[in-house]
């Protein structure tokens, strides 16, 4: 069939509007009729070439929500007419998997990044030559997309697609980061760098858990003004004021977690500068440029510094979770949300770039 896609050339600033073809799909694979999908960070660096560089031409987005169309002979679990979340790849039969952390899958970077299924066909075509399809299991920058079934999270008919397509990466990353990775609990403290969807996931989720010191850090004041809306207790502008010192203030014995959602390498030596003893660490990107820990600071101190991929959560369990928050008013995730509609494309991918709005969410037609 014939779809609209934004297609990653290589050399262009963002990825355009263009017709491409979809193949049907195959036993294990789903097709989605694309309502609403978010943009994200990591398809601003996949474009970019930047991290895991995957082949050009392709069409990237992975925080997509629809409704199922056609499912192949193997799929079980969802059916035509269905609503679903589309979350990440993996292969369903290594022990990360099997054990229920399928964020963790031995495969996942290659499925997620590599812009081809496993066998590495594509199941979009352009001018008779293939465009990568797959990112992240879905490819959901378009109208239409062939997604693995496995990733596909069955949501309630009552409630907006718009809203819950972000859950698929950028909200359970933050949210699950909090709940599954770190296990914080209650009368525990958090600190969050990076007050972005993530980050700001985080805290409603760090809210929910029961913490009573939860501490934003953004360079940007709206940020940080929204993150006490959010629940944090606390906020930190570091375009302003030394963080360490500010949260050393907030937290006089240091902090029992800290998040960084950043890619700055001083952010990452403040992750763990603010931690009291025992204190773990969590992060989600890799720093930009060379890093090097305090390595006395986390002996002496017994800290845990731990990488943390799709908030160490299984999706099929965990977005049903923030679902229930966001019915009860606990997640209100549609505080960071601003829609585009597809056809405005180039305008969500520039304010997102410039980090105008927290979470942009293209929306194909009326979800």
């Amino acid at each position: 069939m014939r779809i609209t896609a934004a297609v990653s050339h290589a050399g262009s600033p963002a990825p355009k509007l263009e017709e491409v073809e979809l193949a049907d799909p195959r036993e294990d694979e789903i097709l989605v009729r694309i309502t609403a999908t978010g943009i994200c960070h990591t398809d601003l660096h996949a474009h970019a070439g930047i991290g895991w560089p995957g082949p050009k031409p392709s069409v990237l987005g992975h925080e997509g929500a629809g409704v199922v169309e056609k499912v192949g002979s193997a799929v079980t679990h969802v059916k035509p007419g269905d609503k679903v979340v589309l979350s990440g790849a993996s292969c369903g039969q290594c022990s990360p998997c099997l054990a229920g952390t399928p964020t963790y899958c031995r495969e996942a970077m290659p499925r997620s990044f590599g812009c081809r299924r496993s066998d590495g066909t594509s199941a979009l075509m352009q001018d008779g030559e293939p465009v990568g399809s797959h990112f992240f299991a879905q490819s959901s920058f378009a109208t239409y997309a062939i997604a693995q079934a496995r990733g596909a999270v069955p949501v309630p008919d009552d409630v907006p697609l718009d809203i819950l397509a972000p859950l698929g990466c950028g909200i359970i990353t933050g949210a699950g980061a909090v709940m599954e990775g770190l296990q914080v609990r209650p009368g525990q403290s958090l600190v969050v760098f990076g007050a972005g969807s993530v980050g700001l996931a985080a805290v409603m989720a760090a809210r929910i858990a029961g913490a009573t010191t939860i501490v934003a850090v953004d360079v940007l004041a709206d940020r940080c003004k929204l993150a006490l809306e959010l629940g944090a207790t606390h906020s930190v502008d570091a375009s302003a004021n030394d963080p360490v010192e500010e949260i050393r203030r907030i937290l006089p014995g240091g902090a029992d977690f800290s998040f960084n959602t950043t890619v700055s390498a001083a952010v990452f030596t403040q992750g763990l500068k603010v931690l009291g003893n025992r204190g773990v660490a969590g992060f989600v990107t890799r720093p930009r440029g060379e890093w090097t820990p305090d390595m006395m600071d986390m002996l002496a101190g017994g800290k845990t510094l731990t990488g943390i991929l799709g908030g160490s959560a299984n999706p099929r369990l965990f977005i049903p979770k923030l679902i229930d928050f966001w019915r009860q008013g606990r997640f209100p995730l549609e505080k960071l949300i601003a829609r585009y509609s597809f056809k405005d494309f180039d305008q969500a991918w520039d304010d997102c770039e410039a980090a105008r709005v927290v979470k942009p969410v293209l929306v194909m037609e009326e979800s």
